[in-house]
């Protein structure tokens, strides 16, 4: 299991600078979601590799998948995606899902959502690049949107059925939508590409909330997971300080 920052963990601090704190924690990437706010990609390449870390997940510039008729805009702007993947090395992109649309079926806008990722699938698999769907909640931070439940999100990967798209599992909010945090994130571990982890209330940093990470990440461990999960939370102390007494407190401590 490999642990990773996301933009924001330093708050006024550029994407430079927020690389260089991943290297000197030895965390596996940094995630840096609106990747075309990069004024030169290629810039930002040669600096990943001075510093020794890089992007590890970016996010779709579209997130409307339940909505048909926006297909081909989604899908184009993931093209463009997975072109700046390639010059940033990135290998995971995460999409949410959209607004319900009022007055059409669900189930409509479930079948309008597979069958985009379908279409999605090969040019992800060409790329080598997985496509990472995020179940948010919608009790606190995003309501309507339209995948918020755990058996769901597993059930249209199904659907979609392709090693190249896949789940993010946020802790964070399938906690305030669901509970059963544990028996979720390992049932369906197959579906899931990488984790994103904070605590509740107040999605700040494990230990500061009631969600026991250090049961929560052995859990996960113990299936065999050793991809990233990605530390997608605020902080109530500095921030390094924070993620030493992470470090020693939690990650340290796993078997």
């Amino acid at each position: 299991m490999k642990f990773s920052l996301c933009i924001g963990a330093y708050p006024e601090k550029d994407l430079i600078y927020h690389l260089e704190k991943v290297s000197e924690h030895g965390f596996a990437g940094l995630e840096y979601y609106a990747w075309w706010n990069i004024e030169d990609l290629k810039t930002v390449a040669k600096e990943q590799q001075r510093i020794g870390s890089g992007i590890t997940a970016t996010c779709t510039k579209s997130f409307n998948l339940v909505d048909d008729r926006k297909r081909d805009v989604y899908i184009e702007d993931l093209k463009q995606t997975i072109e700046a993947c390639h010059t940033l090395g990135t290998k995971s992109i995460i999409t949410q899902t959209g607004q319900v649309i009022d007055g059409l079926p669900r189930e409509y806008q479930r079948k309008a959502m597979v069958e985009t990722l379908k279409r999605c699938a090969p040019l992800c698999e060409q790329a080598g690049i997985v496509l990472e769907v995020e179940p948010l909640n919608g009790i606190v931070n995003h309501q309507g949107h339209f995948v918020q439940y755990s058996y769901e999100a597993a059930d249209i990967i199904d659907q979609v059925d392709s090693p190249y798209v896949k789940l993010v599992f946020d802790v964070y909010h399938q906690q305030i939508t669901e509970g059963h945090v544990i028996a979720n994130a390992t049932r369906y571990k197959d579906r899931i590409n990488h984790y994103h982890i904070a605590d509740n209330p107040g999605r700040n940093q494990p230990g500061t909330g009631e969600l026991n990470y250090l049961n929560i990440l052995q859990a996960i461990q113990n299936t065999g997971y050793e991809g990233i999960v990605g530390l997608e939370c605020g902080y109530t102390i500095d921030t390094d300080e924070a993620l030493l007494q992470f470090k020693r407190e939690i990650a340290a401590r796993l078997e």
